[in-house]
């Protein structure tokens, strides 16, 4: 058994940092997300943009390709070159990062793990003896005695992952390319080659997210940066980025890249493998960082313009992970009696199921990059969230099961924050991940308890609870614990 021996400090402080210890130990059995990264980084900067942030999460995604690739914008020559650049600025900082966070892996394990895919463009490369590292490195990574699927985040073309799927169908039996290819979960940022449509026709039964589209108002990762009218957008802001990212923050800031034409577009690909207590990446219909999504054919054509040759025209032939879209109803602060108050005011659409969380993944973003520069206890960390009766994994969901018309008690007053910092408390009500059709929320629940009545029920149905604890660190930091509630007939 470890001894822990605590100096100096008041017994209140040695019980908290005791508990976040143990909740530590218990976090770090929890299995991190495999991904490999297909980027037409040299394209345009948000693909460095989106790298670096990428890096800042290793020790929470266990990263097994970095792989470089062709786009409607790149249609030749992938680059590495940048990507090895930011991993050099990441050696530098790794120390630093370890001293906030456990894990982060070596500079040297990041390197052998970039290569390039595809040479050329979409379904021009893809074929018979065009095999590439990058394609290889694909099969490789899902021939290997793991049982984790196998995420695919692309942020440009996507015609190195058909050609490792062409390869699997060509040279593997019919229940061995069953096999691998049900490990495999995409996610791709719209459409950027003519091989996306080709692989969803070819493998349909592959897991696929994107809103497939070369018309990208129509996708839903704009809501990285995009400017919201009626919200606080600061966190988007160039002042903001200048401060919290760029400026006075290591080597791996200074190479975070102005914005040009859009910040992150390609950051939701894997924004939702972070265990942060809302993220579920298996089930894109419940909501999170990277935004909702539904299994449905989509009725709309891909966006067709001279500015893109060589791109499709074509309907969807079956049922993809794609739009949804969320009622966000908003809080005004109060600096007298209850500190929320549950507004009129609301959002609908499918851009709001990533922008309703924006302020929290952007003040996540920058507190890593706080860590690359400051001690343990000069920089913020997040809160651990508890829920009394929930015995799940702490990155878990909470699962509970009510009768219809009756109530339910829930208590997060064994929360607590590492650093010491005030916790404040927001309930959500996410009916849209559920079937239950009914509000639950009419004021803003921002007590650590809460009881809720539940309507009377014709048959069984289920309803989501987030809860959001906030910490009061700079920057203020949230984690969540999501609660699924089967109302039984």
């Amino acid at each position: 058994m470890q001894v822990i021996k605590f100096k100096n400090i008041s017994y209140e402080k040695a019980i908290i940092i005791y508990c976040y210890i143990l909740t530590v130990n218990v976090l770090s059995a929890h299995q991190n997300s495999r991904l490999i990264v297909l980027t037409d980084i040299e394209c345009e900067q948000d693909d460095t943009q989106s790298m670096i942030r990428l890096l800042l999460y290793s020790n929470q995604i266990d990263i097994k390709g970095l792989v470089a690739t062709t786009s409607i914008w790149k249609k030749t020559n992938p680059e590495t070159r940048s990507i090895f650049e930011l991993i050099d600025a990441y050696k530098q900082v790794r120390a630093n990062l370890n001293r906030n966070e456990k894990g982060f892996p070596s500079s040297k394990y990041l390197k052998s793990i970039v290569c390039a895919g595809q040479t050329e463009f979409g379904m021009s490369a893809i074929g018979d003896n065009m095999d590439t590292e990058g394609s290889n490195l694909i099969i490789k990574e899902l021939e290997k005695n793991d049982s984790r699927p196998l995420w695919i985040s692309v942020w440009g073309g996507v015609n190195t992952l058909g050609q490792a799927l062409y390869t699997i169908k060509k040279t593997r039996t019919k229940s061995e390319a069953k096999r691998l290819i049900s490990k495999l979960r995409v996610y791709t940022i719209s459409d950027q080659d003519d091989s996306g449509v080709w692989i969803r026709n070819n493998f349909p039964n592959l897991f696929y997210i994107v809103s497939p589209t070369g018309d990208y108002g129509r996708s839903i990762w704009v809501a990285m940066n995009m400017y919201v009218k009626g919200i606080d957008n600061k966190t988007i802001s160039n002042s903001w980025l200048l401060k919290n990212i760029q400026q006075d923050h290591g080597p791996l800031g200074a190479l975070y890249r102005d914005v040009a034409y859009g910040m992150e577009g390609d950051t939701p690909s894997f924004l939702g493998l972070i265990p942060n207590g809302l993220n579920y990446y298996e089930h894109p219909n419940w909501g999170g960082w990277a935004g909702r999504y539904e299994l449905y054919k989509p009725k709309y054509k891909h966006y067709k313009s001279s500015s893109q040759p060589g791109m499709p025209d074509d309907h969807e032939t079956r049922a993809i992970w794609t739009n949804a879209s969320d009622t966000v109803y908003m809080y005004d602060n109060q600096d007298y009696g209850r500190t929320k108050k549950l507004t009129k005011r609301f959002f609908y659409g499918d851009k709001v199921t990533i922008w309703r969380w924006r302020d929290d993944f952007q003040n996540d973003f920058a507190a890593r990059m706080d860590w690359c520069v400051k001690s343990y206890k000069d920089a913020n960390h997040p809160p651990i969230v508890k829920i009394k009766g929930d015995t799940s994994d702490s990155k878990d969901v909470y699962r509970v099961t009510v009768r219809s018309g009756t109530g339910l008690s829930l208590d997060a007053g064994q929360s607590f924050d590492p650093d010491g910092d005030h916790l404040s408390f927001l309930w959500l009500d996410y009916s849209e991940a559920g079937n239950l059709g009914k509000r639950l929320f009419h004021d803003a629940q921002i007590s650590q308890r809460i009881y809720l009545l539940f309507p009377k029920v014709s048959k069984t149905c289920t309803t989501q609870i987030i809860l959001k604890v906030i910490d009061h660190g700079k920057p203020s930091l949230t984690r969540y614990k999501r609660i699924i509630v089967t109302v039984e007939k």
